[in-house]
Order: C-alpha cells, then structure tokens, then sequence
C-alpha cells in the first residue's frame, strides 16, 4: 500500500538522523586505518558524487510535480469553463432542455464538492452516474429546425470534452512521481549525511546542525510530494474555478 506524505515524512526523517547520528556515533568504534586521512578524502569525494547527482534527481522531482500541479489547475479551469459553455448552449436551445440544465447543474455542485474535499473521481460513482444522466437528457432532445440541431450538436461536443476533462483531473489523482525514484534520493541522502559525519566532531553543535538539515531536506521532499498529489494537503488546487461556474449557472 502506497504511503501518504506524513509516513514518507516519518520515515525520510527517520532515515536521515539514523544515517547522520549513526555515523557520528558509530565512526569511533571502527579500526584507525579505516579512520586515517585517505580513507577520509575517499569517503569526501564519494559524497560529493551523490551531492550532484541528488541535486539532479531534486531538480527533476521539483519540476515534474510543479508541472502536475499546474496541469491540473488547467483542466479544472477548462472544466468549468465547460460548465458554463454547455449551460450556455442548453439555455440556448430553450424550455425543452430544462431539464438537461437541471441535472448540469446538479452535477456542477457535486464536482465542486468533489475537488474541494477530493476523494478521487475515479471511484465517484455518483458524479459518473449524473453526468451520463446530463448526457442522456441531451441526447433526448428532439430539436425542429436547423438553429436548434446546431445547438443540440454543440452541446453533445462539450459534453464529451467535459467528460474527457473530468477524467484527465482522475488521472492525476495519484501523483506522477515514482515513488522508487523517491527512495534513491532518500538513500543518496543518507550515503551523503553519513559521509559527512564521518570523523566530524561529537558534539551538540555538529548533531543539532544535523538533525536541522535532516528535517529541513524532509520538509521539502515531502512538500514535493505534497505538490505530486493537488487535490491534498497543503498545496493543493483550488475549487474556485468550478464555484464560481456554479454560481453563473444558478442565474
């Protein structure tokens, strides 16, 4: 089962102090040619191999998770302008798709229930069943006249890309960051905390400066993760779009 981002924090943090304190600790304990100045400078360089490679693999997690956040803040704003564009074309088709209008409208409100406390469209069967039901009351208009097949036809093209919309915003529910991806900046870390506590002092300024440094690289780790799932935590996409979409329909 996947973890959320308070138990990848617990573990990242856990991780970190274990491979720093632990180093710090442990290092006096090993034999004084393992402790010498070559081995010293080895362990240095080895560090800073990871250091670069990390803050490659950082870069890459950063910029994949802001991309999701903002392709998701785009199709809900593209969802609800498709709200309000298939209101639109229904209330011009007239009386007789009330009742399309209606079950829209009805729909409008539970997705923006839906983003704002979201747990995940993909299993919201509610929403699936209203918004067929809105595609249903379309396909049962019975237009007279050329203007009104034109609207029913319009309206049939936005219900399809509202459908396609909401399912675009499922699909990034989840995250796109690989969470083993995850787990090798985590142990290049580690290698990298533990190489620097390597014969350094043991004293109460070295493991504070440590345990700083582990839970201010957890903070931003998890805050990538945070941004990898918009719909939770606290950043997170906004419903308003889709509010503001229901509050042009109801007038």
């Amino acid at each position: 089962m996947a973890l959320d981002e308070d138990a990848w924090g617990i573990v990242i943090l856990a991780c970190l102090l274990a491979a720093s304190l632990g180093s710090l600790a442990l290092h006096r304990r090993f034999p004084s040619r393992r402790r010498d100045e070559e081995t010293l400078n080895v362990v240095r360089l080895t560090a800073n191999v990871f250091v670069v490679m990390t803050s490659l693999i950082l870069g890459l997690l950063i910029n994949s998770a802001k991309n999701t956040l903002d392709s998701v803040d785009r199709n809900i704003h593209a969802f609800a302008t498709g709200l309000v564009m298939l209101d639109r074309w229904l209330q011009h088709y007239g009386t007789d798709a009330d009742t399309a209008r209606q079950r829209l409208f009805a729909f409008a409100e539970h997705a923006g229930r839906m983003i704002d406390d979201y747990q995940g469209a993909a299993s919201d069967r509610d929403g699936e069943r209203m918004l067929n039901d809105v595609g249903a009351s379309i396909d049962a208009l019975r237009p007279q006249d050329a203007e009104g097949r034109a609207a029913v036809q319009v309206a049939q093209q936005q219900f399809l890309r509202l459908t396609e919309l909401r399912w675009l915003i499922a699909s990034t529910t989840r995250g796109t960051i690989p969470l083993p991806l995850v787990a090798l900046v985590v142990a290049s870390l580690m290698l990298v905390f533990a190489s620097y506590a390597w014969r350094a002092p043991s004293n109460a300024a070295v493991a504070s400066s440590f345990v700083v440094a582990s839970l201010l690289l957890t903070a931003a780790i998890v805050l990538i993760l945070d941004m990898d799932r918009p719909f939770t935590g606290p950043v997170r996409v906004s419903a308003d779009p889709v509010l503001r979409a229901i509050a042009d329909m109801r007038r």
